[in-house]
């Protein structure tokens, strides 16, 4: 296991590295870029066969799809696109201090580290390190204890392609993740838990070290009363089911018309049997992670039972326990004070929230906190800009679940107990830079008028100043 030691040693000789090339030129960082690409493209099949062994059932198509294609895609829009986010932006100066010059410098930051979650174990790994090797930094990347075989393939795989002083990999359980955490980076961005962020926070507040949280919370899907009810509906189904759920945007609850309960099972039904036919012994339905988290996921439905809810079990056949498979299930007829209402489900269980109009449907949201996302379905215009202008949510998908997390040229992020900060794309160079303000002052200006001794020529230049504010 790597020792605290160990850590700082390493952080010690990528800081030395990044202090002799601390501004990268842009071939430079492309090279990185394009060896992640090349790592990936080179190791799909063994990338894909060791996260299926992780979860006992992880479908490659859904690996592909959720993981291999986001990288790479991110990975070719930051070749695309970094060589200009790098280059100096002209600011125009102040009126009153012309004809000086400003701009804003880019600057890497340095050594940034990245601590990965066990539920998308690759992209969550390389969507950041993109942004930092295209913003010209250092990375050490944490890998989750819950996914040995992939953490450990992607640790070799890293190390064959990159030296230890460009990105190093770490491994180990939570007592390697607090000495990480406490380690003074440049910045450090953590994916996972609310209640794991708060302990990286706290460990990373020591060294003032700047700290990007992507958490997550209870994303709602809101079904409006003009929407286009069994497309949402299969999306619905779709965002909640990939994965199993275990999506940190995936939708938690759905909200939904109070006459409109019965069409929802029924349609949800019928898109569960058209997307995984036999869903108990299908393997494009992944499995739970982990027993512990089977267990949590099968209380939570349980107590909602006995605290009277309505359980709807979607699909056919039994529920093993082995390999973990956990069947979609709708739970009506919940309350609040219900603890799959209380936590994020990260899981198969759908509860339906019924109310009478989109204004109680906002207010419900409203009164709880802030969600990571946030869906709705809805076809009247001026319904959807209620709804964005009264409700607050890291991102939001109209009349469809998850995309918003696909767009490059949007970053992605939480917003208070969700998350701070965010990345992808530009946004994400931005978050592993430093943007340096530099002025240039010209050769001929007025900066000697403004030298004390203050005399009246001094008062009357002042006034002017202080009427053009």
């Amino acid at each position: 296991m790597t020792s605290a030691s160990d850590l700082s040693d390493l952080l010690a000789r990528q800081r030395e590295a990044h202090g002799q090339d601390p501004m990268p030129a842009w071939p430079v960082r492309a090279a990185r870029l394009r060896a992640l690409d090349t790592l990936i493209r080179q190791h799909r099949g063994e990338i894909a066969d060791a996260i299926h062994a992780d979860f006992g059932c992880r479908p490659r198509e859904e690996t592909d799809l959720l993981e291999v294609f986001p990288s790479l895609s991110a990975i070719r829009h930051a070749l695309a696109h970094g060589k200009r986010w790098m280059r100096p932006r002209r600011r125009l100066a102040d009126l009153a201090f012309l004809p000086a010059r400003t701009e804003l410098r880019p600057q890497p930051l340095g050594v940034v580290a990245i601590i990965v979650p066990w539920n998308y174990p690759l992209y969550l790994a390389v969507g950041p390190l993109v942004d930092a090797l295209a913003a010209g930094n250092r990375a050490m990347v944490k890998m989750s204890e819950y996914t040995p075989r992939f953490s450990s393939l992607f640790a070799d795989l890293v190390a064959r392609h990159f030296p230890r002083e460009e990105v190093a990999v770490i491994n180990g359980d939570a007592e390697v993740a607090q000495a990480f955490s406490a380690l003074p980076f440049d910045h450090l961005l953590f994916t996972g838990s609310t209640a794991v962020g708060r302990h990286v926070m706290r460990a990373a507040s020591a060294n003032l070290t700047p700290v990007t949280l992507e958490l997550g919370g209870k994303s709602p899907a809101i079904i409006g009363p003009n929407a286009d009810f069994p497309r949402a509906v299969e999306r619905i189904v779709f965002g909640k089911l990939v994965n199993a759920g275990q999506t940190c945007i995936a939708p938690d609850y759905v909200l939904l018309p109070r006459n409109r309960v019965g069409d929802f099972t029924s349609a949800a039904r019928a898109a569960v049997a058209r997307f995984y036919p036999d869903i108990a012994g299908n393997g494009q339905y992944a499995s739970i992670i982990s027993d512990r988290q089977h267990e949590r996921l099968c209380a939570l439905r349980d107590q909602a039972i006995a605290a009277g809810a309505r359980a709807e079990v979607l699909g056919n056949g039994s529920d093993p326990k082995q390999p973990r498979r956990l069947l979609p299930t709708l739970l009506t007829g919940v309350r609040d004070d219900m603890a799959v209402m209380q936590e994020e489900i990260f899981g198969p269980l759908l509860p339906v929230v019924t109310y009478d109009t989109l204004d109680d449907a906002i207010a419900y949201v409203s009164a709880r906190p802030h969600p990571l996302a946030l869906y709705l379905f809805e076809r009247d215009r001026g319904a959807v800009e209620k709804v964005l202008t009264r409700t607050i949510a890291g991102g939001v998908t109209v009349n469809d679940t998850l995309y918003h997390i696909a767009q490059h040229h949007l970053p992605f992020g939480g917003v208070g107990p969700s998350g701070s900060g965010g990345y992808h794309g530009e946004a994400g160079f931005r978050t592993f830079s430093h943007l340096k303000p530099v002025f240039r002052q010209a050769r001929l200006n007025g900066t000697g008028l403004l030298n004390p001794p203050y005399g009246a020529r001094f008062r009357r230049l002042l006034d002017l100043l202080l009427q053009r504010g």
